[in-house]
């Protein structure tokens, strides 16, 4: 399916996974309370260099090449063919500098609200990017899974310390459901090991034969973990109480990126490792991802807590995502990828304006609020902007990945499709009913005559949001020109069985 030569380029990937942990660890060594302000430049820097360490990546990118780019493998641990093996082709490229890119967000977002071990807040978040970075590089199996399963340690502590009142049952919660799913697929990767003749090389595993029986338990291993991450219906319970009680910056990184990491995994282990299993379970997969779409739409619409709100339309929105992935066409693989963006993008966003509420009224309930918009307008603006993209208002990134893989789910099956353009409806609903109760009428209480307009430093974290919101919507093809390659490689590999027979 793929071909990999080591790339004569600078180690461009293995800047972008360890400048941040580097910074990371500098912060946490030399971080104090009463030094705070020194800690929160030294982040920003740290975050803002390793950002820029990922343009080169886009800049050097062959939309034409096939197979993966930026090629680096050295040994790790020879004695049983475990290497640093890291690469980026068309299907992962972009998460790479969107990882990067949020991390800055979060760090200029706490810039005011921690005041506490601030060291340990920005070191977590500057580590954990570097991991959620490797995710997306590693071509060993192996080193795959030590990335996935590290990003849990930093999102743990970051929940577990800095959450709200409910901290510690919700960080247990999400590092207990996470964790115990990834673990049938570390049984998984032992067994294609084996198989494979002694190789954890990820496209290796690509080219195995395997019986039926063999991929639909592969698929089931990777499926546990790749779905409890997405997450989808019906294992999707722990993340609007782990939304709720993590901090602003957490809820930001979970949704904009962690969530990420599962729907990749089923692009770069389920689909082109068992295609067989993968065409036999798609009708299975296809019905929990319309049942997210439209059920926990609905469920959403009856939310009286924004952050729990929004956390069940990530739901519905990653809902598209694993649908896009397993109706098997270009135009539905495509608008995943692209709905993974931007959800990115609009997420993030849609947590920060929450953040910002709460940090001056100290609520998030929806009835708390009503009539910001007198006191806010300069936020009311954004919160609205980001509230239309959310819904899939055209000309945002949020109608790009939803009206392709709405399109593609008509070409595979017109009913499919209609069930999927449901959903717009819903997300047209929760959205703006949430934004008509809590930004416009009049002053509601006290709470909110009190609230004071973003200062410029949230207006310039949530602007350049914003910016990449319309920038993706308006001019998509930077983002979908750079995965037809891969995504044509994968379909054509898909496409072909790994039976023995």
């Amino acid at each position: 399916m793929m071909q990999s030569t080591i790339s004569t380029l600078p180690p461009y990937l293995s800047l972008a996974i360890w400048l941040p942990i580097i910074f990371g660890l500098i912060v946490l060594a030399v971080g104090r309370d009463t030094n705070a302000a020194l800690v929160r430049v030294g982040s920003l820097i740290g975050a803002i260099v390793s950002f820029i360490a990922t343009i080169p990546l886009i800049a050097n990118f062959d939309n034409a090449k096939h197979g993966m780019q930026f090629v680096e493998i050295s040994p790790w641990i020879e004695r049983f063919s475990i290497y640093y093996s890291l690469g980026i082709d068309g299907l992962s490229l972009w998460f790479v500098p969107l990882t990067a890119f949020i991390t800055v967000i979060v760090v200029i977002s706490a810039w005011q609200v921690i005041q506490k071990r601030v060291a340990q807040y920005m070191g977590a978040f500057l580590i954990l990017s570097g991991l959620m970075i490797g995710v997306f590089c590693a071509m060993d199996g192996l080193l795959f899974y030590f990335f996935f399963e590290a990003t849990l340690i930093p999102m743990y502590i970051i929940i577990g310390i800095w959450g709200g009142e409910n901290r510690v049952y919700a960080s247990f919660k999400f590092f207990l459901y996470t964790f115990f799913g990834s673990l049938l697929t570390l049984v998984a990767i032992i067994y294609l090991y084996k198989a494979s003749g002694g190789s954890f090389d990820i496209l290796m595993w690509h080219k195995i034969a395997l019986t039926m029986k063999e991929q639909i338990f592969i698929f089931i291993a990777f499926f546990m973990a790749f779905a409890v991450k997405v997450p989808m219906f019906p294992v999707h319970t722990w993340l609007p109480d782990v939304h709720v009680e993590a901090p602003t910056g957490g809820s930001a990184v979970l949704a904009a990126i962690m969530l990420k990491l599962g729907a990749y995994g089923f692009l770069r282990f389920s689909l082109p490792i068992v295609p067989d299993a993968s065409h036999y379970m798609a009708p299975f997969v296809i019905t929990l991802s319309l049942i997210a779409v439209i059920y926990v739409g609905l469920v959403a619409l009856v939310q009286k807590d924004m952050k729990k709100l929004v956390a069940y339309s990530s739901i519905a929105h990653m809902g598209f995502v694993t649908l896009g992935f397993f109706i098997f066409n270009n135009m539905g693989i495509q608008g995943a990828i692209a709905q993974m963006i931007s959800h990115g993008f609009i997420s993030g966003a849609m947590f920060l304006c929450i953040g910002v509420l709460y940090d001056q009224a100290h609520s998030r309930q929806i009835a708390d609020y009503g009539g910001v918009v007198n006191k806010m307008p300069k936020f009311a603006a954004l919160f609205i902007f980001f509230s239309m993209a959310n819904c899939g208002l055209p000309a945002t990134s949020g109608f790009v990945g939803e009206f392709m893989v709405i399109l593609g789910a008509t070409q595979f099956n017109f009913w499919i499709g209609l069930l999927a353009a449901t959903a717009l409806i819903f997300g047209a609903a929760y959205s703006l009913w949430m934004a008509k109760r809590v930004i416009f009428g009049k002053v509601a209480n006290h709470h909110v005559a009190e609230l004071v307009d973003i200062n410029g430093r949230e207006f310039l974290m949530l602007g350049i949001l914003a910016v990449a919101v319309l920038y993706m919507g308006l001019y998509p093809a930077p983002f979908t020109d750079t995965m037809q390659t891969s995504v044509a490689d994968l379909l054509a590999h898909v496409a072909h069985s790994k039976l023995p027979y």
